[in-house]
């Protein structure tokens, strides 16, 4: 018995080294999404996008001669337990690099911790401007901040025909930011700007703002706020009667989801998009899209969460294209690697432009930005950004 004892206790030592190796010889990228909360969707959207560019690379034979390993942690939409998962990530498993936070007010809280720790992350989502003009060199973001979102949408506002805006946004740094960058671009073109209304991101009822804004002689309301949130206004809308002309911003809206959920109080309201899985031939990298949108479907995935999911396949496909542009597996050169990424996303190409004060830049790239329709319960392009 002792020695078969003995045998047993050499075998699962074996078993625990060999796994510690195994692990060892995997390149850790860190995720820290909201995967409960108000964002929960989106981050479970954003998460499995991520786990389908982590499978295709791995079968290709992953980085630097390594598979890659995510380590998956849910930031409750909470952006003081982001700032804890983005230092357990870093101190506790050890990752070199990590994609997140998905909210701006999430990753903004994360930013501190990059610094302390000197570990770069790929902003997959956020919008807000502060998080690359803050000075933090460790921030290389792929979505659009709320002022090259308004840029874009420039010429477009011009063909509209705009005469006055009002806002509604979520009462944080994503929504706030959005309606000043908005604001700004508006009254450069000679479009007047009216209310500016906010509501929580868990509030429920939000008539109070919507009876200002009907009153209001404006002929156009912009709206940022997450998927779900965006539901209880179509109908609130709808139910008030409300029928101005409704833009919403920051290419998180998931229009299939906001047709399924508000149906007809969706119609006719516009929204900025940085992804168009409805028709993969007009993306700038038609083959990817295709390849995406099919291992989307055959995971058994609704296609409403493409418009989100994409950010996490992007987003992984970027660290590792900087891992392997870097060289090596340590955070330095990971961070060295993001400045030579020269790729095509889903949603154009992806190459770092420094943004921030001198000597402590940021990377921002510039995807396209697109204006859909909701016209009788369907998507249909409206233009193409700047």
């Amino acid at each position: 018995m002792m020695i078969s004892r003995r045998t047993t206790l050499a075998a699962l030592a074996f078993s625990l080294l060999a796994g510690t190796a195994m692990a060892a010889d995997t390149i850790k990228i860190g995720v820290n999404e909201p995967l409960t909360g108000a964002f929960a969707a989106s981050g479970t959207y954003v998460v499995n996008g991520a786990k389908i560019a982590a499978d295709e690379i791995n079968a290709k034979g992953g980085v630097l001669g390594k598979k890659i390993e995510l380590v998956i942690e849910d930031n409750k939409s909470n952006p003081t337990e982001a700032a804890s998962v983005a230092e357990k990530l870093i101190t506790s498993d050890k990752v070199p690099v990590l994609m997140g936070s998905w909210g701006s007010s999430l990753t903004l809280a994360t930013m501190p911790k990059l610094e302390e720790y000197q570990v770069p992350m790929l902003v997959e989502t956020s919008s807000s401007g502060k998080i690359t003009t803050s000075g933090n060199p460790f921030i290389f973001r792929i979505s659009p901040p709320s002022s090259v979102e308004a840029d874009a949408f420039e010429p477009i506002a011009k063909k509209l025909g705009l005469k006055k805006v009002d806002f509604l946004v979520i009462n944080n740094d994503w929504g706030r930011g959005a309606a000043a960058d908005f604001s700004k671009m508006l009254k450069a073109n000679g479009v007047e700007v009216g209310l500016t209304e906010t509501m929580d991101q868990s509030a429920q009822d939000m008539s109070a703002q919507l009876s200002k804004l009907k009153a209001s002689d404006a002929d156009t309301i912009m709206v940022t706020s997450a998927v779900d949130q965006l539901t209880l206004l179509f109908k609130q809308m709808a139910a008030l009667g409300l029928k101005k002309r409704v833009i919403t911003t920051g290419g998180s809206q998931n229009p299939d989801q906001i047709i399924a959920q508000a149906g007809p109080a969706a119609d006719n309201t516009m929204h900025l998009t940085t992804f168009l899985p409805w028709w993969p031939e007009k993306t700038p990298n038609p083959e990817a899209t295709a390849y995406f949108l099919g291992e989307w479907k055959k995971r058994g995935f609704e296609f409403a969460g493409a418009t989100e999911s994409f950010r996490g396949y992007d987003g992984i496909r970027t660290v590792a294209a900087a891992i392997a542009a870097g060289g090596g597996t340590d955070p330095a050169s990971i961070q060295k690697g993001f400045w030579k990424v020269d790729m095509v996303g889903l949603n154009g190409p992806i190459k770092f432009a420094k943004s921030g004060p001198a000597g402590k830049e940021s990377g921002q790239s510039k995807p396209n930005v697109y204006l859909i329709e909701i016209t009788d319960g369907k998507v249909k392009q409206v233009q193409l950004g700047g």
